[in-house]
């Protein structure tokens, strides 16, 4: 080879990398290999990005040295890329220790996130803790739920299994204020309560309750009903005024034995009928005591189903099997007005509202509370879904498909294959493998 052919091939390559870097000044290309894209936006968080109207300021006090600010900057960075109105300042917590002392800020690198003339205060840089805050920002107001209280409802701040305070903080992450409304006491739904939430009463209501109750709804109010198996607390009216009826029993799946369920009051699906609360949701829900649900004929609201058994189910109204006995024991019982499945147990009801402003009027009915209790609530599915219907009742469509994201690899699920296999290898194999080594290192210094 010439030298002259040598000297081409040296300009060529200068030439190429010259021209691949001035494009990487003008270009930006970028993959994510990592298992979960954990290291890119998710795709719920470019979605509220694009639901973002206008700009967001962000404000970080952290100190210029020590790296942190290339950190959040380059946290941030992630966030321009989608939206290129999302500005960050910074601000050097020491410049003016009283006036930092003053604002509250107690951390380097604590940030402020404004939106819409309100902020937010973060401490800790994440995605999951981000996007959350620019969630409850774009939000025009701060919603107001109120739980039915004082007749043994499942409490909204309570902490025992069956209350439903674990769910309640997910909904405040999301702007979103749960308020205890003891009924019988005030008399009247105040103005301010954006939904209605009545989960699972113990006694029977008081007359007038039960009438409030029905005249919020025909007022135009937003409900959510959380009812159980046989739940009978008075409230027919408002059975009658959702045009809705509770089929006898309860819902029995022998389904279930595919999600490894040996109780047969347990109903677990993965696949839900066609429903704005269900668009692109596939995880798994567990509905531990379920009712089956019905509509009237002639019903005065748009009907639509989201949760449904399987075609192996049942409304099961003779006794339960306890605990310990075979599920096989109970069959269905048609001449006893058992229907066979599918069967509904949720549905979501809509229709324009009586209401001065004739905006869409929305209520969910879910035949089961233990979903989002305490005790179920980490099952799979059943906050995701539980913060699903309440973004649809309170008109944040937008938000309804926004899951947490998760990592798929940081979960270890093994069969009991597997444990038996890690169990034999740590306790047998291992100690008999280090016992055996020492027996020959110990008998081949004996013939040495």
């Amino acid at each position: 080879m010439g030298r002259s052919l040598r000297a081409l091939i040296v300009l060529a390559v200068l030439a190429t990398a010259v021209c691949i870097a001035f494009l990487s000044t003008r270009y930006r290309v970028e993959g994510d290999w990592t298992v979960g894209d954990r290291a890119s936006l998710s795709p719920t968080t470019t979605q509220l990005l694009d639901a973002l109207t206008d700009p967001v300021d962000v404000v970080s006090y952290a100190r210029p040295d020590g790296g942190l600010r290339n950190v959040i900057r380059d946290f941030i960075e992630r966030y321009q890329h989608h939206k290129a109105d999302i500005t960050l300042r910074f601000v050097d917590p020491d410049s003016d220790p009283e006036a930092m002392r003053d604002a509250g800020i107690r951390i380097d690198g604590e940030m402020q996130v404004n939106y819409h003339g309100r902020s937010e205060r973060l401490v800790v840089l994440g995605e999951n803790e981000f996007s959350k805050a620019l969630m409850r920002l774009s939000r025009a107001r701060e919603r107001v739920v109120g739980f039915l209280d004082g007749d043994g409802e499942r409490h909204p701040l309570g902490k025992t299994n069956a209350d439903v305070g674990q769910f309640v903080m997910a909904l405040g992450g999301q702007g979103v204020r749960s308020v205890p409304l003891a009924l019988a006491a005030i008399g009247k739904i105040p103005q301010n309560i954006d939904l209605l939430v009545i989960a699972n009463p113990q006694i029977k209501l008081a007359d007038n309750v039960v009438s409030e109750v029905v005249d919020y709804v025909d007022r135009g109010g937003h409900l959510l009903w959380l009812t159980e198996p046989g739940e009978d607390v008075g409230l027919g009216a408002l059975w009658a005024a959702l045009s809705l009826r509770a089929l006898p029993g309860r819902v029995v799946d022998g389904n279930g034995q595919a999600f490894g369920l040996g109780d047969p009051s347990f109903v677990a699906i993965s696949q839900y009928p066609k429903q704005a609360i269900n668009e692109g949701f596939g995880l798994t829900t567990l509905f531990p005591q379920t009712a089956a649900l019905a509509s009237v004929p002639d019903p005065q609201w748009k009907l639509e189903s989201i949760l449904k058994s399987s075609a192996q189910s049942w409304n099961e109204t003779g006794p339960m099997p306890k605990a310990g006995e075979a599920s096989a024991n109970i069959s269905q019982d048609i001449n006893a007005g058992e229907v066979p499945g599918p069967l509904d147990f949720g549905f979501a009801l809509s229709r324009l509202s009586p209401s001065p402003d004739h905006s869409e009027q929305r209520a969910v009915v879910i035949g089961d509370g233990d979903f989002l209790s305490n005790t179920y609530l980490g099952n799979a599915g059943n906050r995701e879904f539980g913060l699903r219907v309440f973004n649809w009742l309170l008109q944040d469509d937008k938000l309804i498909d926004i899951p947490e994201r998760v990592a798929p690899d940081r979960q270890l699920d093994l069969g009991q294959t597997g444990l038996n296999v890690i169990g034999l290898f740590a306790l047998i194999l291992l100690p008999g493998a280090l016992v055996a080594t020492g027996l020959a290192i110990r008998w081949r210094r004996r013939r040495h």
